[in-house]
């Protein structure tokens, strides 16, 4: 399993500035905000950038995140899918091998999902993988525990299934798992081809119905029992990114460097 950090767990800080502080606190993997990305881009040439990166040792393992693919219709969802076009073009250019699709049923309320918005997103999940496999990268299809629908691992997996597109797998978001109505035994749907992409981190004295993605702490600071997900990880023989993911403000105000430091030690303790 390769350790590695997403950007936005030191979201404060330019991408130049993740390049060179990275590497500098140990981490040579990084989990790309394409945001920090496109940003960048604009004042510095794609050739300049890979130079950077390769000067500095630095893969770019995947890139986090395109949303509104799933259901969005007319020209709201022509807008999405010429922003997808344009983020395969840059995860081609740096060859970065998976993009996070995160789902967007919207928050949980209650009401029954309409099963031809079921259709919709399969159909769009598939299209998406399509477009994706034309430009050699693999789809990472995270479910969020907050959601009407995709709350949980095992329906995830299922989308996935019934997709059936061999570039399209899973992300597995360790917060979303607890976070959301996912169970233990969805664990054992995993295996190394469905499994694309895990994001860790922990969270501590705060109940499930009300964390939210500020309360994530280093893995090992809390109440999450990481142990069982990473032996699982290990009996499926995954060999992908395990990327450290924290939105906290309080680590955002401290240097990238010490956040590094101390996010690849939580990461080669929890992975041994």
């Amino acid at each position: 399993m390769i350790p590695c950090i997403s950007q936005v767990t030191t979201l404060p800080g330019s991408f130049a500035d993740d390049v060179a502080n990275y590497p500098a606190g140990g981490c040579t993997a990084i989990e790309v905000w394409l945001t920090k990305l496109e940003k960048h881009l604009e004042a510095v040439s794609p050739a300049d950038t890979r130079i950077a990166l390769a000067d500095r040792g630095i893969t770019l393992v995947a890139a986090a995140s395109q949303g509104g693919l799933l259901l969005s219709q007319g020209e709201q969802r022509k807008v999405h899918f010429d922003h997808f076009k344009r983020r395969l073009e840059l995860c081609q250019q740096f060859a970065i091998p998976t993009l996070l699709l995160v789902t967007d049923f919207g928050p949980a309320t209650g009401h029954a999902l309409d099963p031809q918005l079921l259709g919709r997103a399969l159909v769009s999940l598939t299209q998406a993988a399509q477009w994706a496999a034309g430009f050699g990268v693999r789809l990472a299809l995270e479910f969020r525990g907050t959601e009407t629908f995709c709350s949980c691992l095992d329906t995830a997996l299922t989308l996935v299934e019934q997709c059936g597109e061999p570039n399209v797998g899973v992300c597995l978001d360790v917060f979303h798992y607890y976070k959301g109505p996912s169970k233990p035994e969805d664990l054992q749907r995993l295996t190394a081809r469905n499994l694309f992409h895990v994001q860790v981190c922990d969270v501590a004295g705060v109940p499930r119905e009300l964390m939210t993605d500020s309360d994530r702490v280093m893995p090992g600071e809390g109440d999450f029992r990481l142990e069982p997900l990473v032996q699982r990880l290990t009996q499926i023989g995954y060999t992908g990114a395990v990327s450290l993911e924290l939105m906290n403000p309080v680590l955002w105000a401290l240097k990238a460097t010490q956040v590094t430091e101390l996010g690849m030690t939580a990461l080669r303790r929890l992975l041994k």
